[in-house]
This record gives structure tokens, C-alpha cells and sequence, in this order.
């Protein structure tokens, strides 16, 4: 590449960032009439207008839109190689991290992560937002650092590592009057039930009860697990739920948790991330902070044992309640991820 070429390259990334030529040139240190120059030059090179005008404001073409993530991936690069690494101390940073997830894993995880920012990085602040669908865009994108998920499909140039595995339990009040030590599916299925469903996907409960030919009657869903176990705390309803969000609020809500009567698989939740990160040594230190945070939460829960069908089967690479996927599992386009909850 020539040095021309990469001011251009450095010129189109301002244009691409800022969508206005004017704070593009304030950017790069620019006069707008320079900018405009420079903008005239990549389009004659590209083939395409790249900004154009939309009412009172400029917006990016759809070559614009593909090219942005790659442009600063390339500038970030190139501008990394001449910047000296400074010595990394959590103590002194002082940064925001977005993470996508949902709050059955803030219940595991939220006091072991707590206490290790206290400890190491008093600067440094987690703003969890709730997942969705393709919360893999954000992370490509950088609006997000991380995600902590069951893998579903995402591009197969993202990372991966595994947290921690769960399972499945049935929550219902402490005397609830309809339910003894054991939960036979006929009792089961004669209960009101709460949903879960952060995402609005199908469950594994109901997978599993079609293929029986069952089906159980549903009387609310709601998006989170803490709603969902206060519900079933005041009614007589059940929840099938994550058995580490039920342990976390189980006592203080006097709540009993059982085993289901029918064969559910556990599931892994696992961090995502987007390789441009991979040598951040913040994001490198975040992500051991994860870790460490899970192997502090409670121990593994128990192995399911199945009723009325033998043991729990292993779910598909990738679904829910599945082993961590091999990458080749996972290059498929991306889409919705399966629930967690029941």
C-alpha cells in the first residue's frame, strides 16, 4: 500500500464513522474543502457515491454500510503496529463494558463478579444489556464487548469459551398444597405453568412433551427469571427453570425445587466475543474475569436424572442444553439461538 493510499483509507474511515464530511474533517485535522476532495478521490476510486443526501443529512450507501467494519478493523490495525503498549494495570483502567445476557446469569454470576471488580478495578463499570436474537451484530460492530449465551448460530469468526453448565428444575411454592416430595407427569401437566422466554423462542420443556404427544398449559410468560420465580412464589403455578437461578432466590422466596418428570438436557452458557478484541488486554483480563466469577458460583449442579424416559439426552451441538459446539458445527447463517429456560 502506498502512503497515499492510506491516508485515503484513513480519510474514508473518518467519512464512514462521522457520515458527515464536515466533523470528518475535524477528525482528521482537515479543512472541509480538503475532506471533500478526499471523499471525491474514493468515490472515482470505488465506484460509488458512498454518502449521499437524505433530506437535511447525509446517509451511507449499502457499499458503505459493508465497508465500515472492515475499513476500521484495518485502521485500527495499522495505527495499533505504531502505538506503544502501555503496561497493564486493571487498577488504573477506567472503561465501560457492554455485555449481552440475561439476568439468570447475572443471579450466578452477579455477586463473584461484583466482588472481583471491588477487588481489582474499582474504575471499571458492566452495563448488561438483556440478549437478542443476533447479539452478534453489536459485538461485530463494537457496541458491545461481550455476550454470555447459549451458542446458536453466529459467523464463524467469532470466539468462544465456555462459563458454566445448568440444568433444569421444577419451582413451586414451599406448601404448595397440590405438590408432594415427587412430580409425576400427569401432576405435572395438571398445573398452571410460567414461562420464561428472554427471547420469545420455543423451549426445550415443549420439544420434549410434543414428542410425546403432551402438551402443558401455559398461563404466563414473562422475559425474566426473577419475575418468573416470583410468580410461582405467590400462586399455585410451576416453573421449569435454571436450577442456578432457582438455588439463587429459592430461600427468600420459600420456594421447593424438584426434578421434572420428564428428560430435560443441561445446557452450557459460554462467553462471545468478536476476534478484533482478542488482544485487548482489558477484554483479555474481562474475559478472565468471567471465568473466574463462575468457577467462584456454586458447583456444578447435579446430573439430571430423566423421569419416565431413561436418562436426559444430550441436546445438538449448539442447542440448547448442548456441549460446547465445535466450530464446524457452527458455520451455518446466523439466527436464533435456542432458550435457556423452560
Amino acid at each position: 500500500m502506498e502512503p497515499r493510499d492510506l491516508a485515503l483509507l484513513l480519510a474514508l474511515d473518518a467519512l464512514l464513522q462521522e457520515e458527515n464530511v464536515t466533523r470528518a474533517a475535524r477528525r482528521l485535522g482537515l479543512s472541509t474543502p480538503a475532506a471533500s476532495h478526499a471523499l471525491a478521490r474514493i468515490r472515482a476510486r470505488l465506484g460509488d457515491p458512498l454518502l449521499v443526501r437524505a433530506g437535511r443529512r447525509m446517509v451511507l450507501t449499502p457499499r458503505a454500510e459493508a465497508l465500515r467494519p472492515r475499513v476500521r478493523s484495518l485502521v485500527e490495525e495499522a495505527t495499533g503496529v505504531l502505538r506503544a503498549a502501555a503496561p497493564f494495570s486493571p487498577r488504573e483502567l477506567r472503561r465501560t463494558f457492554t455485555v449481552f445476557t440475561t439476568d439468570h446469569v447475572l443471579l450466578v454470576l452477579g455477586p463473584a463478579l461484583d466482588r472481583i471488580l471491588r477487588d481489582e478495578a474499582p474504575g471499571v463499570a458492566l452495563r448488561f444489556l438483556p440478549s437478542v436474537v443476533d447479539d452478534w451484530v453489536p459485538l461485530r460492530d463494537g457496541a458491545a464487548e461481550l455476550s454470555v449465551c447459549i451458542l446458536g448460530h453466529f459467523p464463524s469468526e467469532f470466539r468462544t469459551r465456555r462459563l458454566f453448565t445448568d440444568r433444569f428444575v421444577c419451582a413451586v411454592r414451599a406448601d404448595h398444597p397440590r405438590v408432594g416430595k415427587r412430580l409425576s407427569l400427569d401432576e405435572y401437566l395438571a398445573l398452571d405453568h410460567v414461562l420464561v422466554s428472554p427471547l420469545g423462542l420455543p423451549s426445550q420443556v415443549d420439544r420434549v412433551l410434543a414428542e410425546r404427544g403432551r402438551e402443558r398449559r401455559i398461563r404466563r410468560v414473562v422475559p425474566f427469571f426473577n419475575a418468573g420465580l416470583l410468580m410461582v412464589a405467590t400462586s399455585d403455578d410451576v416453573l421449569t427453570v435454571s436450577e442456578r437461578a432457582a438455588r439463587a432466590l429459592a430461600p427468600a422466596l420459600g420456594l421447593r425445587l424438584l426434578e421434572p418428570p420428564l428428560p430435560l438436557a443441561p445446557y452450557a452458557l459460554n462467553l462471545l466475543w468478536h476476534p478484533r478484541l482478542d488482544n485487548d488486554p482489558a477484554h483479555r483480563w474481562l474475559r478472565d474475569v468471567f471465568v473466574r466469577a463462575a468457577a467462584a458460583a456454586d458447583p456444578e449442579p447435579a446430573a439430571p436424572r430423566a423421569r419416565g424416559g431413561g436418562a436426559a439426552r444430550p441436546a445438538p451441538p449448539g442447542a440448547t442444553g448442548g456441549r460446547f459446539a465445535p466450530a464446524a458445527a457452527r458455520r451455518r447463517r446466523p439466527g436464533a439461538r435456542p432458550r435457556v429456560s423452560g
